[in-house]
C-alpha cells in the first residue's frame, strides 16, 4: 500500500489523516452552531476528514453537532468518539456506544476510544470493544490519556488491537518524547495529539512568532507543522470558524527548517527524563 503523504497507517492497515479536527467545547452555544458546522464542513472539503468527539463534550452536544456537520458525507469521514471510563464496563460500553450512535445519527463509529484510565478492568473493556467491532458498531478501538505503564498493562491484558493513543502533546507538553512516544512507535501505535496549540497559549509565544515570520505563516501553523513533521503523529486542532479551519489546513504545507527546529528546541527543551503524562 502506498500511503498519501498526509496519512498514517493504523495497525489494522486502515489509514488516518495526519491532520484532523477536534470538537472539545463545540456545540455548547446555539448562537455559534452555524459557524461551527461550517468550520467542520470546511475541514472535510480540505481533507481534514478525521473528526474527533466524545460523549463527555457538552454532555453529548458535541456529538450532535458532529452528526449535523457530517450529514450526507458520512463516507468521507473517519469518525472518532470517546467513552467515559465510568462507562467502561462490558454493559456500560454497549449502552454508551448506542447513545453516541443515536446522537451522531450514524450506524457505526470508525474509532472508539477509552477517554482515560478508569477503575474497570482493562480486560473487560477490551472484550466489550471486541464485541462492538464484531457487531459492526465500531470499526476499531483505542485509548486516550494512557501513559507508558497504562499502555504496558493494556497489551498485557490482551489489547494488541489498540489503534491509537490520543494524548496531550504539543511544544509545551513534550514529556511523552522521553519514553511513551518511542514505545508507541516501536509497537506501531500512532499518536493523536489533542490541544496541539495548547488552547491558544502558543499563539503569543515570541519564538513561535519568530519562526512564523520567517515563513510568512501564523504561530498556529508553526505549532501544527512541528507536530506533523514527526513520525506517526496526527493532530486534531479545534476550530469554530471556517477561516481558522483553512489556516489549520495550510499547516500541512509548512516545512520547518533545521534552524526553525533549533529555535523551537531552545524555547521548548525536550525532556531530560521521564515525566507524568499531562492531561487537560
Amino acid at each position: 500500500m502506498t500511503l498519501a503523504p498526509d496519512a498514517i497507517e493504523l495497525p489494522s492497515g486502515q489509514t488516518m489523516p495526519v491532520l484532523g479536527q477536534g470538537t472539545w467545547y463545540l456545540g455548547e452555544h446555539p448562537a455559534r452552531r452555524p459557524d461551527e458546522v461550517a468550520a467542520l464542513r470546511t475541514g472535510l472539503d480540505l481533507r481534514m476528514t478525521m473528526i474527533d468527539t466524545a460523549e463527555m463534550y457538552g454532555d453529548g452536544a458535541s456529538e450532535e453537532l458532529v452528526g449535523e456537520a457530517i450529514g450526507g458525507r458520512r463516507a468521507d469521514v473517519l469518525l472518532v468518539d470517546k467513552v467515559l471510563p465510568s462507562h467502561a464496563s462490558r454493559r456500560g460500553i454497549m449502552q454508551a456506544c448506542r447513545r453516541s450512535l443515536q446522537r451522531l445519527g450514524v450506524d457505526h463509529i470508525d474509532l472508539y476510544l477509552l477517554h482515560w484510565r478508569g477503575t474497570h478492568p482493562l480486560a473487560e473493556t477490551i472484550e466489550a470493544f471486541a464485541e462492538l467491532v464484531d457487531a459492526g458498531d465500531i470499526g476499531q478501538w483505542g485509548v486516550s490519556n494512557f501513559d507508558l505503564s497504562d499502555m504496558t498493562e493494556l497489551l498485557e491484558a490482551g489489547g494488541t488491537s489498540c489503534a491509537t493513543n490520543q494524548i496531550l502533546y504539543n511544544l509545551t507538553r513534550r514529556g511523552p518524547e522521553y519514553d511513551l512516544l518511542p514505545w508507541l512507535r516501536e509497537h506501531r501505535i500512532p499518536v493523536m495529539a489533542y490541544s496541539p496549540i495548547e488552547q491558544g497559549r502558543l499563539l503569543d509565544h515570541p519564538q513561535v512568532a519568530e519562526v512564523a515570520a520567517r515563513h510568512g505563516a501564523t504561530p498556529a501553523q508553526v505549532a501544527l507543522a512541528w507536530l506533523l513533521r514527526q513520525e506517526m503523529v496526527a493532530a486534531i486542532p479545534r476550530s469554530s470558524e471556517p477561516e481558522h479551519t483553512r489556516e489549520n489546513a495550510e499547516a500541512r504545507d509548512l516545512h520547518l527548517t533545521e534552524e526553525d527546529v533549533a529555535t523551537l528546541d531552545t524555547a521548548f527543551p525536550p525532556p531530560a527524563g521521564p515525566q507524568p503524562l499531562a492531561m487537560l
